[in-house]
């Protein structure tokens, strides 16, 4: 990698890390050492990847395998589809494909905020985007996730969403099912169907 490159990779890493993490980025502050000598704290930083994409919010790290699930929004599911009017369109497969752009080629920056379900739930930034999954907000392929005790709402991004609502952007111009009530929906109507017994 070209030295301009990783810099600019790792102010992004520094910069989620910072903004991004809350208390976890700010965990390391300086503290004094024995002896009186002092040595200031440093931000984590996370290590530049290549990625494939494997849905609207999960990444695979290429020489890893480790899986990434972008921090606090929902995409439609693959197969869900959106309606502008009478004209359905695949949101899912939009979303999937929102981030293969953003991704392909490009240098990203994850930074863990914990593992879920063997999975790394983090939030993700290239030189192109500084936060992924505010940027796919902005554009209205993503929705927030209702907040929870143990992960907050976030204010910059629910004002990127608030921001695509008001301009009519991407899911917001269309009428959709937001994507855990889809979810619930075909999991419950997979569970429903039942294949005939074989006669004996």
């Amino acid at each position: 990698m070209r030295k301009p490159e990783r810099s600019a990779i790792t102010m992004l890493a520094t910069s989620i890390g910072i903004a991004g993490l809350g208390t976890a980025a700010t965990a390391a502050s300086a503290v004094p050492v024995c002896g009186g000598l002092y040595e200031p704290g440093s931000v984590p930083q996370a290590t530049p990847l290549r990625v494939e994409v494997l849905d609207g919010t999960r990444l695979r790290e290429i020489e890893t395998g480790a899986v990434y699930h972008l921090y606090g929004i929902a995409t439609c599911m693959p197969g869900q589809d959106a309606h502008l009017g009478r004209q359905p369109w695949p949101c899912g497969t939009m979303a999937t494909a929102w981030l293969v752009t953003a991704t392909l080629g490009k240098w990203l920056s994850c930074a863990t905020l914990r593992d879920e379900g063997g999975e790394h739930l983090a939030r993700c930034a290239s030189a192109d985007h500084a936060d992924l999954t505010a940027a796919m907000l902005r554009d209205g392929i993503a929705v927030t996730l209702p907040p929870t005790e143990q992960d907050p709402a976030i204010r910059a991004y629910n004002s990127a969403e608030r921001e695509a609502r008001k301009a009519y952007r991407g899911l917001w111009a269309s009428s959709f099912e937001m994507p855990w009530d889809y979810r619930v929906r075909i999991t419950r109507n997979a569970a429903a169907i039942k294949l005939p017994e074989a006669d004996h």
